[in-house]
């Protein structure tokens, strides 16, 4: 099941269902109005869902429309929680490297997390305003989990029956403003923008046996200003689990319905895997010649992200960002 949120019907949006293909929905307002409001009460609004989205997939759908995808918000525009991990390693040693730091001594123990802002996300194609090119602006691109009520104490071994939905995401970092905040030892802020999602929120089901041990296992790829720069693969190399990331969130505290979780940037080893984010890029390049020659994200830069089936559909959509002064 596929689903969405219009633009339409105030700030968070009408909770719409999408066929496979994304080109054409049905809304469900008769259900439930918004995407949040479904999460409330799941237990009744996911099997009517279903049924909606069955029907529309064979036609007969009381008002099924062609769908544009930049009528989309985020699936959840705004949200209770955003919790971002960082679960490929990857990625955490070569992003430490590039800040001269040094990774944690509990690296493959014990998960790195922070929490997002959850109040302003963005669309499929919204723009990413730079206010400062000195910043440092990098696309992060990464998988993410939707949650329900999620108990206090919540074990990794519990974790699947609470991962209601996944998606995509962009989580753009203003890299030249990281080092600074973190020397204060209170973690990010200012360097973490809004975050832009894919079009559609999906049932872990639609995937098939790519789903499987809380991991995606299938290629995520980037393209950052019309040129394929990574096609990574999401899954063996996502060395915490969304149960295990579950589990640590969870440790002292419960979570609500609507909660996002990130996977952090995907990253693989094999370097013919190309890459999730700049940095990673920027680290390589100072291994191999002593600096980095790419630059970071200027205005008119565009950024795409998108993972596909086995059978080459898209199954969250595509997210398309343009890079514009604000």
């Amino acid at each position: 099941m596929k689903l969405g949120t219009l633009r339409a019907g105030g700030r968070d949006g009408t909770l719409i269902v999408a066929t496979r293909d994304g080109a054409r929905y049905a809304a469900a307002t008769g259900i439930a109005p918004t995407l949040q409001a479904a999460l409330d009460d799941w237990t009744r609004a996911e099997p009517l869902l279903r049924e909606l989205s069955e029907r529309l997939e064979r036609g007969a759908a009381p008002s099924s429309e062609p769908l544009d995808v930049r009528a989309l918000h985020a699936p959840l525009p705004r949200a209770y929680e955003w919790v971002d991990g960082s679960a490929f390693l990857n990625h955490v040693i070569l992003v430490r490297k590039a800040r001269g730091a040094e990774p944690p001594e509990t690296l493959r123990s014990d998960p790195l997390v922070y929490q997002g802002g959850s109040g302003v996300l963005l669309g499929p194609t919204e723009e990413i305003r730079l206010v400062d090119a000195a910043w440092g602006l990098d696309f992060e691109a990464e998988v993410c989990a939707i949650l329900d009520d999620t108990p206090l104490g919540t074990r990794a071994s519990d974790a699947a029956s609470h991962v209601k939905l996944l998606m995509l995401a962009n989580d753009v970092t203003l890299r030249n403003l990281v080092p600074a905040e973190l020397a204060k030892s209170f973690g990010f802020f200012q360097s973490k923008p809004a975050t832009a999602f894919s079009p559609f929120a999906v049932t872990p089901d639609e995937l098939g046996a790519a789903w499987h041990d809380g991991r995606v296992h299938l290629r995520l790829r980037t393209t950052y200003n019309g040129a394929v720069v990574g096609d990574t693969d999401a899954g063996p190399e996502m060395h915490f689990s969304f149960f295990d990331l579950i589990q640590h969130l969870a440790k002292t505290r419960a979570f609500t319905a609507g909660t996002i979780v990130g996977s952090g940037t995907v990253s693989n080893a094999d370097r013919e895997r190309g890459i999730s984010c700049l940095a990673e890029r920027r680290m390589i390049e100072t291994i191999e010649s002593g600096k980095p020659s790419t630059p970071f994200m200027k205005v008119g830069d565009t950024v795409e992200i998108e993972m596909r089936a086995p059978d080459g559909s898209s199954l969250f959509g595509r997210i398309a960002q343009k890079v514009v002064q604000p």
